[in-house]
Formats: C-alpha cells, sequence, structure tokens
C-alpha cells in the first residue's frame, strides 16, 4: 500500500525536475539538440551580395538580409577585391571570389555570376525554451518562449569551390 505514493512521489520529483532544468537550462538544451538538426523555414537565391566595413569585420548584406562578421570566437574574416578583380573572402589563407565587383555608394557589392549556385537558408531550433523571468524595461513586452535562429550562406562554383557559413 505505501508502495504508490512513493512512486507517485518520485514521479513527482523527476517531473519538477525536468521542468525545472527545461526553465533554466532550456537554452544550452537546445543549442545541444540543435547539432542534431534544425528546421529549414525559408530558402532563397542570392541576388546580390554586400559589403559594409572596412575590409576586416563588418557587415555582409545577403539580399535584404544584414549578417555580421565581426566574430569573437573565431578568426575575422577579410573581404576585399582579389587580384583577379573579384569580390572576395578572406580567411585562413584562402580566398572565395563572389564575382566581379559593382559599385554601390560605399559598399563593395557583387552578383552572383551565371553558373554559380549561392543560397541563404533560413533555419531555426526545433527546440524552443520558456523564459518567464526576462523583463524588458522599455517596452514592458517581451517573448514568453524563445527559439535559435541560423543563417545559413550556401555558395557553389562550377569548379568545385565551395563556401558555407553559418550565423546563430
Amino acid at each position: 500500500m505505501r508502495k504508490i505514493p512513493i512512486t507517485l512521489a518520485i514521479l513527482i520529483a523527476c517531473i519538477a525536475a525536468l521542468s525545472a532544468t527545461w526553465i533554466f537550462r532550456g537554452r544550452e538544451l537546445s543549442l545541444f539538440i540543435d547539432r542534431f538538426g534544425t528546421i529549414e523555414t525559408a530558402s532563397a537565391r542570392i541576388n546580390l551580395i554586400a559589403y559594409e566595413g572596412s575590409g576586416t569585420g563588418g557587415i555582409l548584406h545577403i539580399n535584404d538580409l544584414a549578417l555580421g562578421l565581426n566574430d569573437k570566437n573565431g578568426p575575422t574574416p577579410n573581404i576585399g577585391t582579389t587580384k583577379d578583380n573579384q569580390l572576395g573572402l578572406a580567411t585562413g589563407g584562402k580566398v572565395f571570389a563572389f564575382g566581379p565587383p559593382r559599385s554601390e555608394a560605399e559598399n563593395l557589392a557583387a552578383v552572383p555570376p551565371a553558373g554559380d549556385d549561392a543560397f541563404i537558408r533560413t533555419r531555426r531550433s526545433a527546440l524552443s525554451w520558456p523564459t518567464p523571468f526576462d523583463l524588458n524595461f522599455m517596452t514592458g513586452h517581451s517573448p514568453s518562449w524563445k527559439r535559435h535562429r541560423y543563417y545559413q550562406l550556401i555558395w557553389n562554383k562550377p569548379s568545385g569551390a565551395k563556401l558555407e557559413m553559418v550565423w546563430r
């Protein structure tokens, strides 16, 4: 007869522990699950790629999306024109050419050359997590659930060169 209340108490304790883990460590759990797969929400061909910056770091504009290149955890890529007069990205001693540069005010820009397969994917986490303790003092509204969003640039050249970059 005592078995049922003890089993019920253990079950309630396990549910409470899992709920607390999800509330307080949901972000880390979501990142861990994202290693195994994310959900694609959109994919679009790249019509224009533009660079705003001084050559190191800066912002890469892909179609209407602005993506930062100032990563604190890894090497910062350099962007400029190559010796073949192509807009290119260089990191780790390797250079990837996007295409011939166009004049876009103060920014460097290029259109993908014919034959290049260039697209941007938007992906999201499979698992969202609750944020009951987030406060926003400016507008008063703060989302009660969050999830990670990823942007993946994939650019394939006919020569076999491939560039893949991911932003979170």
